[in-house]
Parts: structure tokens; C-alpha cells; sequence
């Protein structure tokens, strides 16, 4: 159950300095493979996509140098002004992306919509950011928002569109960039046919998504320098080209070749920027990956690497066809000189699949984030690397997208109506993070005043590549408009049914008088042993408690009700993740344990939860002897009153001795409430599972005259409770909207939601929770 703390090399990307600048170049050289594949393989397809189309009916040496003037501005405007200089200093400690910008908002204008947020959470050392004193402007439009509720599920829509849309992507880079890098068969061998091409590029996507399962650290070494020598390649190439074609095509750096280039087109060049916008696909991975470098880092490699690189290969291009303008169609690969020609188109094949790997990523982690957010069904993340933290495996998900990605290789069997799609998809995460970066800009930085200007000029700028792309949407634009539409509609479902599942927890809470009045045995039978009782509530006890109490004459003698909650952070520390209370008095036995997770964290099956939880408690117990304010006489204080419990000093802490031994010889000296047959069971199920729980760990209580003797008496309770062993009780719910409800309610509760709860894994496996062990509720929720 516990995670690991993120991989990231500085929690403050933007902090320069010479010490500092070795680990920089490194971060630099790294972030190449990583952030810039996708990018570095759009010259493979960007001319011969903006030439499609009405454009053919203007194919001249003017044309030529119009577009490639846009691309240069385009690339100027969008990676280095927007992404480089402005939206890598929105970071959420060190984290970017949509998510990265959402959470952002969700702390400081209270846009979140995660049910069980408490003011507990707002003391995480990860939660403030910067001033949090807010301007006149920011409270004005937060007071706008606070009246219009509606609106923080239209930002909610906005943000999961966006991650459906970063879905496209994964579904649609893999196709045009592979297609692409193996189209150059075609220029060398005229005799392959386009059918033989596709079936090809399918070969190595099946390949591509089936290494997957291995995880990018295994081949991770070699990304960068693919990438390098690939940028390389096309920096040589394409400054032969500008010296051996046509030198004058520097002058097409002005921005007079742009308006020169709209008057001669008019409409038809308006359309072609769909075609142009090719060049700035996989920009958003500067933003998206910051959490593994840093922004000093990427704006290096960008600057002084990858921008030049791409720039000269553009201009190299353009020299070439302004002269060669038959070779519009096949643009990229008639351009290379015959010498280099294979070589070139090997690099070129490692280069799309490198870009492609990186997208699929990507994915995955967005995919995890949803999650996190309750916008995405359970699914299951594997961990493919021990040392590098973030990167996951999710295998429906890698599945899903072969499936789909075959499907639109094998549909289109061309790069340009797939090129249609992948700009649309790809323009729309950028329109959408300008959006909510002129809310971080408001909201966070606390500059209303520059939140205007930037989202008029870029919004602008977007705006019309946008109505460019939308304009496509009949050849191939509509590919990522449905596949977003399928995404978010199945996230919404989830998020809607998950809060009101929530919100029936909620409303039917058991009394806390009802059960003082019980007393501590609770007019049951306390058998010994610790039972977990899995919630979803933060405060109160949740219905299922009443319920098995109600048909059952028997319950553990330590009951904990644990709630495993995701908040708007990136990440947890260990110091801060475990929040513990009472529940009732001393006497009952009773207490509450909230486990916190970031967006990002990813929590590992180390079989240690157990041990941690009972030794939170302990020292709970311990500081709520010494710290009054922890405890309380009146009923209301019994719940509600949390107390942060570092793990670290947990682990540190002389109040519990520990000691490790064999299964073996535990399940011969503990004595066990469970019957023969169940202990035989237990013993099967732990010689199944030695790669899990291979030792089993035991607490003593020390000697210490001066404990007070009710302290001492409890944790010896708990002890003995943990040596009897631990059950973990969670509600088997079946989520039925009321008869009352509408026809949309009911469609979305009874059909959508249901079929996804039935076809996503349970929870009791995604929390790691031990089948043997496992105590399953029956209820049924009409929400």
C-alpha cells in the first residue's frame, strides 16, 4: 500500500546556477529521447500534408516559402514563447501538464470536486504555492465562480476532455509516425505497393505495443541517442540542402512571406494550416514530462538543440522543393541525397518508434491521473522500473491502444488523412492548457492583469489553427473528436456515479450516539483480532459497519475504518500520508486511519501496510497521552480530531519493539482466533504468494515504568490484536438509481456505470488487499 516517493530531480525546476549546470546538461541530453521524439519526427510529414488538398492547385516556389515561413513563426510562438518561457514556470512542484495546472486551480480557487477533502489536507507542505494572498481581480472572479457552481464541472469537462484528447494521441502517433518513417520504402523501391506499406507499419506496431510490458527503462539508454543522431541527420541534411538548392531561402524568415503567402491562397491557405500545425505536434510534452527533469533543463535542450535542428531542416526543405516542386508529395525522403539515403531512413524508423513510445507513456500516466481524480475506472499499473518512479505499465489500456491504432493504420492506409487527425487532436490539448493557464495566471500567480493579454494572443493564434484543423474534420478530423467523446463520456459516468455512491455514504452515516450507546462491546461478541473496515468517508461510520453489526453476533476486538483518498497535490510524502483518530473512547477500541495519495503517487504492493498502520497507532496512542488537545470529553471530539503520523518517525520510534521471523514459525507459535481450516487456508495462501510476504513481522512492548497504565493496557490490546491476525471488511455495493430518477440518470447509473463497475478490476484488488483475508458487505446504494 505504500508508495514510493516520486522520482524528480529538483522540486524547484526553475532555480539556475553553476553548481547546478553539469546536472542540467545531463537532464538536457536525457530529456531529448524522452520530451522531443515526438516532435523531432514531424519534418518526416509536414509539407507533404500541407500540400494536400486545394493547396495542390498552388504549388509554386512562393508557396514553398510562405509555409515554411509560418512554420518558423509557428515554431517560434508556440514552443519557445509559450511553452518554454511562460508555461514551464507553472509548475505544481515540479510536476506539468493539464493535470499538473488543474490541481493547481483546485487548491487555490477551490475548483475541486473530490468529495472528501478536509482542512487537514491544506497542511500538506505540497499544497501552497507561492502567494496565497489573493488580489482584487482573483477575488472577484473566484466570488463569480463561487455563485455559478455549474462551472466547476464545466472545467472538469474542459480538463477531461483534454485528457481524452492526449488518449487521441497514443491512439494516433504511433500511426502517422510509423506509417510515415516506412513510406520511405516506397522512394526507394517503386515497387511496393501502399498495401504492403500499411501491413509493414501494422508489423511494428504490433511489435511496438507488444514490448511494452518491459517498460521504457529497459530501453531507455538508447532513446536519446536515436533522437540526437536523428536531429543530427537533419541538421546535416537540411543545411545541405539550403546550400546546394537555394540559399535565398533564408529571407523567408520574414514574416512579409506570410502575408504574401494568405494573399496569394486566401482561403485555400487557411485551410493548409492544418497541414502547418504538423510542426508543433509533441510541444505539449515539454509541459507534460517536466516532472522528470527540470524546466531549466528542457528549455536548454529546446533552445540550443532542438529548435536550431528543426529549423535548418525546415528551411533545407523548402530550398529543396522551391526547386523540385513534382517532389511535393514525397517531400522528406526525396530531399535526402542518394548517399545517405538508408542510413537516414533507419535513424528516421528508430526515431517514429522512439516518438511513438514516448506518446504511450504518456498515456498511461494520464490515464493513472484520472484515476487518482475519480474520473477512470480501476484498472491495473504495473511498475516497470525499481528505480526510476512513474513509469508504469497499464495493460488494458496498452491493448486498447493497439487495437485502435491498427485500426486507423489499416482505415486510413495514409498519412495525411491520419495527419488530419493527430493536429486536431493535438492543437485542441493546447488550446485547452492556454485556457487554463490564464486561470493559473489569476488564481495562482496572482496577475489578473497579464491573464487577458496572453490568452488573446495565443488563444488567437490556436484559435485559427483550430478552425483550420476543424475544417479537416470530414478527411480524418473526426477520428479524435469520437475517440475523445467515447473517453470522456466513460470518465464522466464514473466520476458522476462515484459521487453519487459517495454522496449515499454520506447522507446515511451511521450515529455516533447509536453507538455509544452499544457500549464498548457493542452489544456483540469482540473476537480477537484487528478488522480494517475499507471507506470511502474521511469523517463518520459508514453504513456497512451498522450492516454487518445488524446480521452478525461477532466483531474484532480493534476495529480501524480506513479511507485510502487522493488529493489535488502531485505527491504524498511518507512524513505526511497517514492521518490517525479515535473514533469512540478509550475503551471501544476504535479508531480511523486516512491514507493519502497524490495524483502522481502510485501506490506498491510491499505487504508492509499492516505493520505501518498498527505502528501509527501506537504512537497515536502514545501522543495522545502527552498532547491534551488530541483528546476530548465531548461526543463530537470522538471524531474528526486527525493527527499527521510520520511514517519515518515510525519507524524510527522505541514505543514498539520489532521483530521478523519465518512464516513457519509464526503460524506455529501464534495463537489464532481463526479455526484449524482457515489457518490451513491461511498457510496454503502465503506458500502461494513467498514472492509477497515472505517473513512475518512481531511487536513487543518494551518495559517503561513511567507509561501511564491505560496506555500500556491499550497497546498491549493492539498487539495482541495484530498477533491474532487482521481482516479487511469493504462493501460489496450494488450502485441502482431510484425509480424516480430520470431517463439520463438511469441510463448513466443502471447501464454505464454498473457495466463499468462490473468490467474494471474491484477495489479489494487494487488496493492489494489479500483474498484470504477478505471480508466482502452486500448493499445496495439507490443514489
Amino acid at each position: 500500500m505504500e508508495s514510493n516517493a516520486a522520482f524528480s530531480t529538483s522540486r524547484n525546476p526553475s532555480q539556475v546556477s553553476l553548481v547546478n549546470l553539469p546536472r542540467n546538461l545531463l537532464l538536457a541530453y536525457q530529456s531529448i529521447g524522452v520530451v522531443y521524439g515526438d516532435l523531432s519526427t514531424s519534418p518526416l510529414y509536414v509539407f507533404t500534408s500541407t500540400f494536400k488538398g486545394k493547396l495542390q492547385n498552388h504549388q509554386n516556389a512562393d508557396s514553398v516559402l510562405g509555409v515554411f515561413s509560418l512554420i518558423f513563426w509557428t515554431l517560434t510562438l508556440i514552443p519557445l514563447v509559450k511553452y518554454v518561457i511562460i508555461v514551464l514556470s507553472a509548475d505544481d512542484n515540479g510536476e506539468g501538464g493539464t493535470f499538473a495546472l488543474y490541481s493547481l486551480l483546485c487548491r487555490h480557487a477551490r475548483f475541486s470536486l473530490l468529495p472528501n477533502q478536509q482542512a487537514a489536507d491544506e497542511e500538506l507542505s505540497t499544497y501552497r504555492y507561492g502567494n496565497s494572498t489573493p488580489t482584487a481581480a482573483s477575488s472577484s472572479f473566484k466570488t463569480f465562480l463561487d455563485k455559478h457552481k455549474r462551472l466547476r464541472t464545466a472545467l472538469l469537462l474542459l480538463v477531461l476532455f483534454g485528457a481524452s484528447m492526449v488518449i487521441g494521441d497514443g491512439v494516433l502517433t504511433p500511426a502517422v509516425s510509423v506509417l510515415s518513417a516506412v513510406s520511405g520504402l516506397k522512394v526507394a523501391e517503386n515497387k511496393l505497393t501502399q498495401s504492403e506499406l500499411v501491413l509493414m507499419a501494422c508489423v511494428l506496431l504490433v511489435g511496438l505495443f507488444a514490448l511494452q510490458h518491459y517498460g521504457t527503462h529497459k530501453v531507455a539508454v538508447m532513446f536519446a541517442p536515436i533522437v540526437c543522431l536523428w536531429l543530427v541527420s537533419l541538421f546535416a541534411v537540411g543545411l545541405y540542402n539550403v546550400i546546394r538548392w537555394n540559399p535565398e531561402v533564408i529571407h523567408a524568415l520574414s514574416p512579409y512571406y506570410v502575408i504574401k503567402f494568405f494573399k496569394e491562397t486566401g482561403r485555400d491557405g487557411w485551410i493548409a494550416l492544418g497541414g502547418i500545425l504538423l510542426s508543433i505536434t509533441g510541444t505539449e510534452a515539454m509541459f507534460a514530462d517536466l516532472g522528470h527533469f527540470t524546466a531549466f533543463s528542457i528549455r536548454l535542450a529546446f533552445g540550443c538543440f532542438i529548435y536550431p535542428c528543426l529549423l535548418v531542416q525546415y528551411m533545407g526543405q523548402a530550398a529543396f522543393l522551391s526547386k523540385n516542386l513534382s517532389c511535393i508529395s514525397e517531400s522528406f525522403y526525396k530531399s535526402i541525397p542518394d548517399p545517405v539515403f538508408w542510413p537516414v531512413f533507419v535513424i528516421a524508423t528508430l526515431a517514429a518508434i522512439v516518438g511513438s513510445q514516448s506518446v504511450i507513456t504518456a498515456t498511461f500516466s494520464i490515464v493513472k491521473q484520472c484515476h487518482a481524480l475519480g474520473c477512470f475506472p480501476r484498472v491495473k499499473v504495473v511498475h516497470t522500473s525499481k528505480h526510476i518512479l512513474g513509469q508504469i505499465y497499464i495493460p488494458e489500456i496498452n491493448w486498447i491502444l493497439m487495437i485502435l491504432t491498427i485500426v486507423v493504420t489499416a482505415g486510413f492506409r495514409d498519412t495525411t488523412l491520419i495527419g488530419n487527425a493527430y493536429g486536431l487532436a493535438c492543437i485542441s490539448v493546447m488550446f485547452i492548457t492556454t485556457c487554463l493557464m490564464s486561470l493559473v495566471i489569476i488564481f495562482v500567480w496572482q496577475r489578473g492583469i497579464l491573464a487577458a493579454p496572453f490568452l488573446l494572443f495565443f488563444g488567437f493564434i490556436e484559435g485559427v489553427y483550430l478552425s483550420a484543423a476543424l475544417m479537416k474534420v470530414p478527411q480524418g478530423g473526426w477520428v479524435p473528436i469520437m475517440l475523445s467523446l467515447i473517453f470522456m463520456v466513460i470518465m464522466f459516468v464514473w466520476h458522476y456515479g462515484t459521487r453519487r455512491k459517495y454522496s449515499f455514504d454520506l447522507h446515511n452515516k451511521v450515529s455516533l450516539k447509536w453507538i455509544l450507546g452499544l457500549g464498548p462491546s457493542l452489544g456483540i461478541v469482540r473476537v480477537p483480532g484487528v478488522g480494517l473496515i475499507y471507506s470511502e468517508l474521511a469523517t463518520g461510520v459508514p453504513a456497512i459497519f451498522s450492516h454487518f453489526v445488524t446480521n452478525l453476533p461477532a466483531f474484532h476486538k480493534v476495529l480501524v475504518f480506513v479511507c485510502v483518498k487522493s488529493v489535488p497535490v502531485p505527491y504524498v510524502s511518507p512524513e505526511e500520508r497517514f492521518l490517525i483518530g479515535r473514533i469512540c473512547p478509550r475503551p471501544y477500541r476504535m479508531y480511523r486511519c486516512i491514507v493519502r495519495y497524490g495524483y502522481k503517487d502510485i501506490p506498491r504492493d510491499d505487504g508492509d501496510f499492516e505493520n505501518l498502520l498498527i505502528k501509527s497507532i501506537a504512537e497515536f496512542i502514545q501522543m495522545e497521552a502527552v498532547e491534551p488537545q488530541l483528546s476530548g470529553s465531548e461526543i463530537s471530539s470522538y471524531d474528526g480530531r486527525m493527527a499527521v503520523i510520520s511514517t519515518m518517525s515510525v519507524q524510527s520510534s522505541t514505543s514498539l519493539l520489532v521483530s521478523e521471523q519465518d512464516i513457519t514459525d509464526v503460524i506455529e507459535t501464534v495463537q489464532s482466533s481463526k479455526s484449524q481450516t482457515l489457518q490451513s487456508l491461511r498457510s496454503i495462501y502465503d506458500d502461494e504468494n513467498l514472492n509477497v510476504r515472505q517473513r512475518r513481522v512481531r511487536f513487543q512492548l518494551p518495559e517503561n515504568p513511567t507509561m501511564d497504565p491505560e496506555v500500556r493496557t491499550e497497546l498491549l490490546d493492539l498487539i495482541e490484536a495484530k498477533e491474532a491476525g487482521v481482516a479487511y471488511i469493504m462493501g460489496h455495493s450494488y450502485v441502482k438509481a431510484r425509480r424516480s430518477s430520470s431517463f439520463l440518470k438511469i441510463l448513466a447509473i443502471d447501464i454505464g456505470y454498473s457495466f463499468l463497475r462490473k468490467n474494471c478490476r474491484g477495489p479489494a484488488v487494487a488496493l492489494n488487499i489479500p483474498h484470504i483475508s477478505l471480508i466482502e458487505v452486500g448493499m445496495i446504494y439507490y443514489v
